[in-house]
């Protein structure tokens, strides 16, 4: 299934129990609440699905992953109530992800920022390219990583969510990623990436899906609190974006 570029895209596609589930927006992948919205859903919808024993993550093109949330939207929140919206966006799809009966895997070819970090590390397993670096740049428009904190925390450890978000300008190359944890593996080019891909979910789809279900629960054990946790967080970026500091340090980026 598809839709018009101004909200961005979403395809799934399912052969031999395996869920392709590609996103893609015109702005390097960034995500519009719109777009967060039915990725969830279909995140959802896949949990439901007995044919699906797991599922693939993956976006357009060979550039970016994801950019993150949308600029465009962000600029245009002017109250308490649409700020905790947008924000629990992508709070909603890691929560999806985190509840899915199906296990994960991540397709990473390029670089990401913000949210679309949150996203690589609600997978269960994520597969990179080189040029797959990644940043946290919200110190420098006044908000904070709040909602996608808890997911990088789990996967990387507190040390290196303080490391992202403080040293806001700084790219981490993937080879940083994959020693935290992030990434399971890094590959020079996407062709070894989507070799490595074919060859994991072909082995996996033939496993036992009640065991890959079975695992997907233990290895998100302790995250029931995560529903209420991540709209707490919502609503505290909500609340920074409407600061002074934020209005000017978008107003910038705008021009």
């Amino acid at each position: 299934m598809g839709t018009d570029r101004i909200d961005g895209s979403l395809y799934t596609k399912i052969e031999n129990n395996i869920a392709i589930l590609e996103f893609g927006h015109p702005a390097s992948n960034s995500f519009p609440s719109i777009l967060l919205k039915r990725l969830t859903d279909e995140i959802n919808s896949l949990s439901e699905n007995e044919e699906v024993h797991l599922i693939v993550l993956k976006s357009e093109g060979e550039k970016a992953f994801c950019a993150g949330a949308s600029f465009d939207e962000l600029i245009t929140i002017e109250n308490n109530e649409q700020g905790k919206a947008f924000f629990s966006g992508f709070g909603n799809v890691i929560n999806a992800m985190r509840k899915c009966s199906k296990l994960i895997i991540g397709r990473i070819q390029g670089k990401t920022v913000g949210g679309g970090v949150g996203l690589i590390a609600a997978c269960d397993y994520a597969i990179a390219t080189e040029a797959a670096a990644i940043k946290l740049s919200e110190f420098t428009i006044g908000i904070g990583p709040f909602v996608i904190a808890p997911a990088i925390e789990r996967k990387m450890g507190i040390a290196a969510l303080a490391e992202l978000t403080i040293a806001a300008t700084e790219w981490k190359n993937a080879y940083w990623a994959k020693e935290k944890g992030l990434y399971a593996k890094v590959y020079e080019t996407l062709t070894e990436v989507d070799d490595e891909i074919n060859t994991l979910t072909n082995k996996l789809a033939g496993y036992n899906p009640e065991s890959l279900y079975a695992m997907k629960k233990a290895l998100w054990e302790n995250t029931k609190s995560w529903d209420s946790l991540l709209e707490e967080r919502a609503k505290t970026s909500g609340k920074l974006v409407l600061s002074d500091f934020t209005k000017k340090a978008l107003e910038k980026f705008k021009k």
